[in-house]
């Protein structure tokens, strides 16, 4: 599963004293890594800017009632950004965001299973600090 990102190349943001600087290589980006690592604090820059711009769309834990395989049915041309993967995503909306053409994603979570990823679709977060800034970017998980 190796395909060029269709919404975005890359997402850029400065929040206080944090850079958000991701580089997408593919259409599916799986986020792992351990607690603390930073991926929530992400997730909410990412929610914030959704606000300036239309592309980026965010699900988390608050839509856990939500029927998640009809919203992504209805979307087109988003980066959808979906935090705490593990609980959210049953199989079936696993394996629909697997084979879905119209969107992007950033999947944050542990759980990879029914996603058919490979090695060039895990990354994690690598928090370097400079003049004061942490600056987030994904790292290749098997690097």
């Amino acid at each position: 599963m190796n395909c060029k990102p269709i919404v975005m190349e890359r997402y850029y943001t400065v929040h206080t004293s944090f850079v958000i600087d991701f580089h997408f290589t593919n259409n599916i980006t799986i986020l792992i890594g351990n607690s603390g690592a930073g991926k929530t604090a992400s997730y909410s820059f990412l929610l914030e800017s959704r606000s300036e711009d239309e592309r980026i769309v965010c699900l988390n834990y608050t839509d856990i009632k939500s029927d998640i395989k009809h919203i992504l049915e209805s979307l087109e041309g988003k980066l959808i950004v979906i935090d705490n993967a593990d609980i959210l995503l049953d199989r079936d909306t696993r394996r629909y965001i697997t084979f879905d053409s119209q969107n992007q994603y950033l999947i944050i979570g542990r759980d990879i299973r029914d996603f058919l990823t490979t090695e060039d679709n895990l990354f994690e977060l690598e928090a370097v600090t400079r003049d004061e800034r942490t600056i987030f970017s994904l790292k290749r998980y098997f690097s």
